[in-house]
């Protein structure tokens, strides 16, 4: 009898366990959705739209998650290895690539509809692409821009780049040189991150790094493309002393003071930094955004947009992928990119008039949006790692001048193509 009992309150306990994520059937649906939003016009937002679905759909109760960008991935990794995954999931698209082809996401191409599908550029879908699978909904991203100090730009009488009329990579880093001195700088680096920032503005000069051979084998080769942005990033720091080496290792909000306190006259930036800035620029403190500097390939640069996917393990996919299409109808779609001071991937909700306006400068992030493309390591599997134990270091010794170029390119190739080659078996 005691077995019995013993059996009887496991089998309860697993029912109860199994009615919280609303699997029992006579209770409404539970989807646990964890968000990454950290700004505080973000949080609300994602939080608002997850209050009217859940007023407009009592038979499917989304369930909001806090999340954090730290440690995302070995986080995420944790939990599908745990069975404890959120049935939605926000992450990065560069980030994906492990897990589409370790079966934790499920495949996207069947569930959602095709107004989202249309919507969204093949550019943006190829960057949640792996293999025949869609494993994400691409639906925020930004470009790299230049946040520039305007008063000091017109005092000094060099040519503003435009969209239409950019800098080229020579002429920034000339301007740059010209700006400094007393003390100042042209440019300020914060490359805490240094190479999703380095790949992804090297695409502006032909830059790939990785190539795919036609048996889908994944190579690094360091080409002249690739060189030119690390080039001028280091050239800067170690030879026109127009560029601080102190701030290398530095994240974007690091340079602020220094930004508004005149030291440097430019900071290359993610877009949505702007609203850092609105919020704690000095009074009368005159800021412009421009676009990053232009090569071969004019203003195309990578990006890897947020994403939203489903977990494989979800026991309610057609639910889940429901309540995206509703986070990213083109209204909804607007309010997630004004809270996020980033761009949406849809084209409906990309020609709404509140992100085309000159205030904040809107207008230069929507002018950038034709030429994004999907980060350069996109579908590259074992990116993670490389990046972490091969590329970071690498780019970080360089830019310090601890090495030359022809040390970071022998260890990006090297030592790279060796922590590749483990997961191309």
């Amino acid at each position: 009898m005691r077995t019995t009992a013993a059996g009887l309150l496991a089998l309860l306990l697993l029912l109860a366990g199994c009615t919280d994520r609303g699997d029992a059937g006579d209770g409404p649906v539970t989807l646990r959705f964890r968000s990454l939003a950290w700004q505080e016009e973000s949080v609300e937002v994602n939080k608002e739209l997850v209050r009217e679905w859940n007023a407009s759909h009592p038979d499917v109760r989304v369930e909001y998650v806090q999340g954090s960008w730290d440690s995302v991935h070995d986080q995420l990794l944790t939990s599908f290895e745990g069975g404890e995954a959120p049935d939605v999931i926000h992450d990065a698209s560069d980030d994906l690539a492990d897990f589409a082809h370790g079966g934790h996401l499920a495949d996207l191409s069947g569930l959602l509809p095709e107004r989202l599908r249309s919507d969204i550029p093949r550019r943006s879908w190829e960057t949640v692409t792996f293999g025949d699978g869609v494993y994400g909904v691409p639906f925020l991203q930004e470009p790299r821009v230049l946040i520039a100090n305007a008063t000091r730009l017109k005092e000094s009488g060099v040519r503003i780049p435009t969209p239409e009329r950019p800098w080229s990579w020579a002429e920034f880093r000339a301007i740059t040189e010209r700006l400094s001195g007393d003390g100042r700088y042209g440019v300020a680096w914060p490359l805490k991150d240094p190479v999703s920032a380095t790949l992804n503005l090297s695409l502006s000069a032909g830059g790939q790094l990785f190539h795919r051979d036609p048996d889908g084998k994944v190579t690094v080769r360091f080409e002249a493309g690739d060189e030119v942005v690390p080039r001028t990033v280091h050239d800067q720091v170690g030879e026109d002393g127009s560029a601080p080496g102190s701030l290398l290792g530095s994240g974007g909000s690091d340079t602020l003071p220094g930004f508004f306190a005149g030291k440097y006259a430019m900071v290359p930036l993610g877009f949505s930094y702007r609203q850092q800035i609105v919020q704690q620029a000095p009074k009368g403190f005159d800021w412009q955004v421009l676009p990053a500097p232009a090569g071969a390939e004019g203003l195309t640069q990578g990006v890897s947009p947020q994403t939203l996917s489903i977990a494989e393990d979800s026991p309610h996919k057609e639910e889940a992928a429901a309540f995206i299409d509703f986070l990213l109808r083109p209204p909804n779609m607007v309010r997630l990119a004004l809270g996020d001071w980033m761009l949406p991937t849809g084209t409906r909700a990309l020609a709404d008039p509140a992100l085309r306006t000159t205030k904040d400068d809107w207008a230069v992030g929507t002018a950038l949006a034709a030429h994004l493309r999907p980060a350069p390591a996109q579908s590259v599997r074992g990116y993670p790692e490389w990046k972490d134990k091969v590329a970071t270091p690498a780019f970080q010794e360089y830019y310090s001048g601890a090495i030359g170029l022809a040390e970071l390119r022998k260890r990006l190739e090297k030592d790279g193509n060796l922590v590749l080659a483990r997961y191309q078996r």
